[in-house]
Order: structure tokens, then C-alpha cells, then sequence
């Protein structure tokens, strides 16, 4: 279906025919071929088919061997199409056609919407004439039409782009509000980032904790090592971005206000604030290689639009889990009263009948048995105690060290397991293991725990971190092991728990697998994690 553009003037095409007046008898036969031709160029709405259908028309209307549109600047990236180049270079004839006599070449300009957007390039006649008059008069014509044909392909494309980013949007939406993995969802949004911008990549950067913003998410075609970078608060892009400007770069490798690594891998970029309610989340990267087209004026728009979009949806999605978090704390507040007023008081009264009737029996047998029974259940008040400690304690109160950290997730895992997992350490791992390494160390240690809980139905599970291991390329690192001893890995199962694994080591130069387990016969699963100090 033919759509018609509101700014361009209706009879754009018939105010180019008053040059036919008085038409030479060989161009009043022609006329009908006229007609045909456009009504042909204005048959679809894809812009580069239609623009290859103007230059076989043109050439097939003409005569001519070879036709071309030469975009004007800002144009097509000053690209050429059509079905065979000029037999010269194609230059700019301004806004009037080329004149023909005694030449086996002719331009007419074709503007859209009172605008120059290229010419229209013929050569080389099919039977060895020269262009003439009457040539150059069906140009002009079939060029106006050209140029509404044009202009209808435009709209359509923007309005293709703009639903596709629409689309991106509510994509973005529901994985944030979906409940799932946080780290899931920021997938989501820089994998819709870069497949709607055509980019090389789409990064999403959070708030650092020393300040400045910090690589959270990543997508590109090539495993990345930039999760973790930051970049650091006295960045003029950083500051920017954080008091919720746009920053768009035309090179980002040749940039001064780039100060990070990344930098150099990339050409033009859009760096967008995450911004919501007067509040700045965090920011959206999308950049595309060196030499690649510039993003246009559309494109920002519509790349605002989505941060925007993304952005309160990120704020919706920290709500939701503000709103779980404290039901979470509510109940392990429940669990931690009802541990140390009914659980532990209870089996303390069990220990005092357990030690009166051991100090009346006269059998040795059962003296000693009982002896045990209640040194059993010192240890296990003990473990309770320790429980409802962690229970109790809140995320501000977390210690800093990466042996406590694990400690308190071991901790925090025994609630729902209903056992504590076993933990042991190798090796100097406070004060050997960096700080991006042991954040994501931890956030893997959280992830396998979990998974260990909700599939693998285990009775015991051992974790160990050893910081001195030397990874497959020979640099020191730290290694993680979660082994269980329950059911294993089915065939076929889900197994994102296991790739968000892999990607937060590979984003570290490490990996991720898996293997047997501790049961018997090697039932159950081992995870293992490792990535650089």
C-alpha cells in the first residue's frame, strides 16, 4: 500500500510535468512508459528496494546501461545504489540537471520534502545516443515521484524502528518485573540495547560503591572483560551521565573524556543515563565498532526513550524486591524468635533431663551414651545460636572480608537446606583475592547454593574456596567448589543457574563447570568456579 507523505506537496510529481509542455511527438509516445514508471517506484515501502527499483526504472525508462543514486551528506553514509556505477565519478550537479547535450551522462536531483537527498545518475545510452532534452524532462518527473516514493519508505522504516524498539521496551518490562534473577534481567536490557541499535555491544553500569559507575552487564559478540571496570567518579563522562545528561561520541577510541580501557575498542557510542523520577539508576552504553555509520538523530531519540523506559522499569523491579526483601527479613525475624524461644529452650530442658537421668543410672553403658546425647545437643544449640546470629544480623551489618562473607552465605543457605553445609579454606583468601573477584566470587557461592536447594534435594554439601590455584593460562586465582551429594544434573534440565555461573567468571578472564559429586558412586554435583586474584 502506497502511503503519501503529509509534508510533501500532493502534485509534487504533476508540478514537474508543466515541463512537458508542448512535448515532442517522441515524448508524447513516451508518455505511457512515463506513467508505468511511476506507478512503478511507487509500488512498495521498503527504502532499499525501492531505491533500486527507481534506478532500473530510470534505466529501463532512459535507456540507459547503468543508473545510481549518490546520496547527498547525511544521507546513506554517502553510499551509491543502484543497478551498474556511472562510468565516472559521481559528483554533486546541485539542483539542476546535468545538461545532456552531446554526453553520454545526466544527473537530476531528487529532493524529499523540499530537501536534496541525492542524485539520480545515468549512463552510457543502449543505443549509443546521447541523452537529450526530452530524456532529461522524464527524469525530472519520474525524479519528483522518486522523491514521494522515498519519503513514503521513510516513514515506513521509522515507523518499523519504532515499534521495534517498543517492542525491546516491553521486553525490558517484563523481565525486570518478571521476579527472576536480577542479573537476568540487566541481560535482557543490554541484549535489547544492542540488537535495536545495530552496536557492537550494550553495557550497563550501576553506581559504584567508591563512586563513579561500575560494568554490571554485558553484551557483544566476543567474550567480554570489561564487567567490573569502573569508571571513576572524576570522569567527565561519569559525572555527566550521573546528573543525568546524554553523552554521544563520535569516536570513542579517539575521545579525551574517556579515561577507561574500553574505550579503545569502539566508534561512535551513545552513553544514556538510567533515570527515573528525578533519579539516576545507573547508565546505558551502546556503542558500535570503528567506522561504523554514525547514530542518527532518530535513533538517539528512540535510544532515550528506551533508557527512560528501562529505567522505570529497573525502579518498579527495586521496589518489588525492596517489597520481598522485607518479607524475607520479617519471616527470618519469626524463624530467629521462635529458634531461640521455643527451639533452643527446649532442647536445653532435654539436655537437663538427659544429665539428671545419666547421674542416676548405674550402668556405665548408658551413663556414657547419655554423656554424648548431651554433648550433642551443646553443639547443636550452639549451631542454632549461630544461626539465629546470622538470621538477625542485616546487609548493612554484613563483614567485610571475603572468609566472612562466605560464612554468612553459608550461613543464610542453612535456613532453607535445614543442614549447614561444611566449608573449608585455603590459603590467604582476605587478603589475596581482589575486591571484583570476591564480589563475584560471592554472587556465584549465593547462586550455587541455591540451586543446590531448590533441585538437588542433597543431605550434605561442602563448599571450598582455595586461593592458590593457578589457573589454565598460569596466573594465580582463586577457585570455589560447591559439592553435594543429591540427585545431579538431569538431562535436559534448566541449567541459566549454571550459565550465569560461566558468565561471571568469563567476564573475569576465569570459567565455570561442573562434575560428579560426593555421594556414593559420585551422585549428586560439584560446581566449580575460579577466575583471577
Amino acid at each position: 500500500m502506497a502511503m503519501s507523505s503529509p509534508q510533501e506537496p500532493p502534485d509534487a510529481a504533476a508540478r514537474a510535468t508543466r515541463s512537458l509542455q508542448g512535448p515532442s511527438g517522441e515524448l508524447t509516445a513516451r508518455l505511457p512508459q512515463l506513467l508505468e514508471a511511476m506507478r512503478s517506484i511507487g509500488t512498495g515501502l521498503e527504502l532499499h528496494s525501492t531505491l533500486e527499483r527507481i534506478c532500473r526504472t530510470a534505466a529501463e525508462l532512459a535507456g540507459a546501461r547503468h543508473a545510481a543514486i549518490a546520496f547527498a551528506e547525511g544521507e546513506g553514509g554517502g553510499e551509491s545504489q543502484g543497478v551498474g556505477p556511472p562510468d565516472r565519478g559521481a559528483r554533486g550537479a546541485g539542483d539542476e540537471a546535468e545538461k545532456p547535450v552531446g554526453r553520454s551522462f545526466v544527473s537530476v536531483p531528487i529532493r524529499v520534502q523540499g530537501e536534496i537527498f541525492g542524485h539520480l545518475y545515468l549512463t552510457e545510452k543502449t543505443d549509443g545516443t546521447f541523452f537529450g532534452d526530452d530524456d532529461v524532462d522524464m527524469l525530472r518527473v519520474l525524479a519528483a515521484e522518486a522523491g514521494i516514493a522515498i519519503g513514503n519508505a521513510r516513514l515506513y522504516e521509522a515507523a518499523r524502528q519504532r515499534e521495534r524498539w517498543i517492542d525491546g521496551s516491553v521486553a525490558v518490562t517484563n523481565a525486570l518485573l518478571s521476579g527472576g534473577d536480577a542479573d537476568d534481567a540487566l541481560s535482557v536490557v543490554v541484549e535489547q540495547a544492542r540488537r535495536l541499535a545495530d552496536a557492537a555491544a550494550g553495557i550497563v553500569l550501576l553506581p559504584a560503591e567508591e563512586g563513579g559507575l561500575e560494568v554490571v552487564a554485558v553484551s557483544s559478540d566476543t567474550p567480554s572483560t570489561s564487567l567490573g571496570v569502573v569508571i571513576p567518579p572524576q570522569s567527565p563522562v561519569a559525572a555527566r551521565l550521573l546528573a543525568g545528561e546524554a553523552v554521544f561520541v563520535t569516536d570513542a577510541a579517539g575521545e579525551p573524556r574517556m579515561v577507561t580501557r574500553l574505550a579503545g575498542q569502539y566508534g561512535p557510542g551513545m552513553l544514556l543515563p538510567l533515570k527515573s523520577g528525578g533519579r539516576v539508576l545507573g547508565a546505558l552504553a551502546i556503542p558500535r565498532l570503528p567506522g561504523a555509520p554514525q547514530f542518527t538523530e532518530e535513533e538517539r531519540t528512540l535510544a532515550k526513550r528506551f533508557a527512560s523506559q528501562a529505567a522505570l522499569a529497573l525502579r518498579m523491579a527495586e521496589a518489588q524486591r525492596d517489597r520481598e526483601r522485607l518479607a524475607v527479613y520479617e519471616d527470618r525475624d519469626r524463624i530467629a524468635r521462635d529458634l531461640h524461644d521455643l527451639v533452643i529452650q527446649r532442647l536445653f530442658a532435654t539436655g537437663m533431663m538427659l544429665e539428671s537421668g545419666r547421674r542416676r543410672s548405674a550402668v556405665p553403658a548408658v551413663r556414657e551414651g547419655v554423656g554424648r546425647a548431651v554433648d550433642e545437643l551443646d553443639v547443636t544449640i550452639q549451631e542454632i545460636r549461630t544461626a539465629v546470629f546470622a538470621l538477625q544480623q542485616g546487609p548493612t551489618e554484613a563483614p567485610s572480608g571475603l572468609r566472612a562473607r562466605v560464612l554468612r552465605e553459608i550461613a543464610m543457605a542453612a535456613v532453607p537446606l535445614g543442614f549447614t553445609p561444611g566449608h573449608r579454606f585455603v590459603g590467604p583468601v582476605d587478603t589475596a583475592v581482589g575486591e571484583p573477584t570476591g564480589k563475584n566470587l560471592i554472587a556465584a557461592l549465593r547462586e550455587a547454593l541455591s540451586n543446590a536447594f531448590r533441585h538437588a534435594r542433597a543431605s550434605r554439601i561442602e563448599v571450598v574456596v582455595d586461593a592458590t590455584v593457578k589457573l589454565a593460562d598460569g596466573t594465580d586465582g582463586v577457585r570455589m567448589t560447591v559439592a553435594d551429594d543429591g540427585v545431579g544434573i538431569p538431562h535436559g534440565g534448566r541449567r541459566s543457574g549454571l550459565r550465569n555461573l560461566a558468565r561471571r567468571a568469563e567476564s573475569l578472564g576465569g570459567s565455570s563447570g561442573s562434575g560428579p559429586g560426593i555421594g556414593d558412586g559420585g551422585a549428586g554435583t560439584t560446581v566449580f568456579w575460579e577466575a583471577p586474584l
